[in-house]
């Protein structure tokens, strides 16, 4: 999916973008609303490296507040779009959820996965792998901000696997623009990097996006 475009801005955002500064938001916490394309901007620019990385490392699934549903029935509850059903042990057994990459509508939780915005091989790349492993339990995790994790098709998010923006996108046109506004604010919620590459995508993406906006709140939390 690089399109020349993209190969031509990947030169010109290595110029630029590590002339970039860390928002006032992102050292206090502060709420921020951007554009889409300031907020690629404001991604920080490095080269990426898997070395070391076992999804292991990222502790999920977690029942953070012991009420006896995971993260990924958290989710399934949060983004139903009717009561779901749940039975003993917080297992959810039906409900109505729209899986935004493909627009289907699925009613039986087994064809859903529940994507992370941002993969955590993707994560680890960006920075992560130097994070504490109770860091990257709270990313695998984030119930604090709807963008971080997406109820899904099973078919679309393991087309996606583990790609960023400049080698894969949802195959609905329409839901392009929001996801890249989605994938960005997670990356800047949790001060994660971007290659070259991927930061040209996203450019391209946010020049067709018109007014199309990036919210988020860093994630708080020691490193």
């Amino acid at each position: 999916m690089i399109t020349n475009a993209v190969r031509g801005l990947a030169a010109a955002v290595l110029a630029i973008l590590p002339l970039l500064s860390a928002s006032p938001s992102q050292a206090t916490g502060v709420p921020e609303v951007l554009a889409l394309s300031e907020a690629v901007q404001r991604l920080p620019l490095a080269a990426e490296s898997r070395d070391g990385y076992e999804r292991a490392k990222f502790k999920h699934w977690v029942d953070a507040d012991h009420d006896s549903c995971n993260t990924r029935a958290e989710v399934l509850i949060s983004e139903s779009r009717v009561p779901a059903t749940i039975e003993a042990g917080c297992k959810i057994v039906a409900g109505q959820w729209y899986s935004y990459y493909d627009a289907v509508t699925v009613t039986a939780p087994g064809g859903l996965d529940i994507d992370h915005m941002v993969p955590l091989a993707e994560a680890w790349d960006s920075g992560a792998s130097q994070w504490t492993a109770t860091r990257r339990e709270a990313y695998a995790n984030d119930l604090g901000a709807d963008r971080s994790l997406v109820a899904v098709t099973a078919t679309t998010n393991r087309s996606k696997s583990d790609q960023d923006p400049s080698t894969w996108l949802p195959p609905l046109a329409d839901a392009r623009c929001t996801y890249a506004a989605d994938w960005v604010s997670t990356k800047l919620r949790w001060s994660l990097t971007a290659d070259a590459p991927e930061v040209a995508a996203l450019a391209v993406l946010a020049e067709s996006c018109g007014q199309e906006t990036v919210d988020y709140q860093p994630a708080s939390g020691a490193l």
